[in-house]
């Protein structure tokens, strides 16, 4: 009977340290994209046993029906909160890729109760009053991009590609600056992944949001990878986010 006793205590125990490490994951996609671009990370970090939300913007995606040249970044981070607060989760590790980036610290400004993590990956991060087309500190940085009917397409699309493919941005979404007014968002925990093709990370476009971030005292990780690990290398996008967000 002892035995037994021990045997049942052991599990539960096992059980709570497993549902413990389960962690609910929010990943939100970069400018043009979609929620599917994180389709195979998605299931990688399911079959973990965590649960995740990966939202697509308005106007992009499977949402490009609704694409209106007045969709801007305080949509996006509307867009984010909602789905945060109608799924009614707390304890978010809350990924922002790209252009999810401006998105996520929008996020964690409006509500930094429900967010346990923050990870940038090869992100912007904006400072108050910032917006894309000035986030690098360059106030015509971004404006080169032209738009049409209030949207910027994608001009590396190729006639007859199929879908999912990446679609038009709403221009007002680069242009609009973010403020910023919580500081309770600065408590979160915050790790930057820096991704890079070569021998230098520095020499990526996304190192100055790298140094930026550890200006702030986040912790940064170097990744060797393209701009898009999560549909180039998901297996080891999922295990590096498994070994972020872990070591909180």
């Amino acid at each position: 009977m002892r035995i037994l006793i021990y045997m049942l205590l052991a599990g539960m125990f096992l059980s709570a340290a497993a549902m413990a490490q389960q962690k609910t994951y929010v990943l939100v996609h970069g400018a043009w994209g979609g929620g599917w671009s994180f389709k195979q990370t998605d299931s990688l970090l399911r079959s973990q046993g965590n649960t995740v939300y990966r939202p697509t913007l308005s106007g992009l995606g499977e949402r490009v029906h609704l694409a209106s040249q007045e969709i801007d970044l305080s949509t996006h981070i509307a867009d984010v909160v909602n789905s945060i607060l109608f799924e009614n989760l707390h304890d978010v590790v809350l990924l922002g890729h790209s252009y999810g980036g401006m998105v996520v610290t929008g996020v964690a400004d409006s509500i930094p109760e429900r967010i346990g993590q923050l990870i940038y990956l090869d992100a912007f991060v904006p400072e108050d009053g910032q917006s894309v087309a000035t986030a690098h500190g360059q106030q015509n940085a971004g404006r080169e991009m032209p738009s049409k009917d209030g949207l910027i397409y994608p001009f590396w699309n190729t006639d007859g590609e199929g879908l999912p493919r990446d679609v038009p941005q709403p221009a007002k979404t680069f242009s609009q600056p973010l403020v910023l007014k919580n500081k309770d968002r600065l408590k979160i925990p915050t790790t930057y992944i820096l991704t890079y093709e070569g021998d230098d990370p520095e020499k990526d476009a996304f190192a100055f949001f790298a140094r930026r971030a550890q200006g702030h005292g986040w912790k940064t990780v170097n990744m060797q990878a393209g701009h898009n690990p999560q549909m180039d290398i998901p297996d080891k996008l999922a295990e590096l986010l498994e070994q972020v967000s872990g070591a909180q």
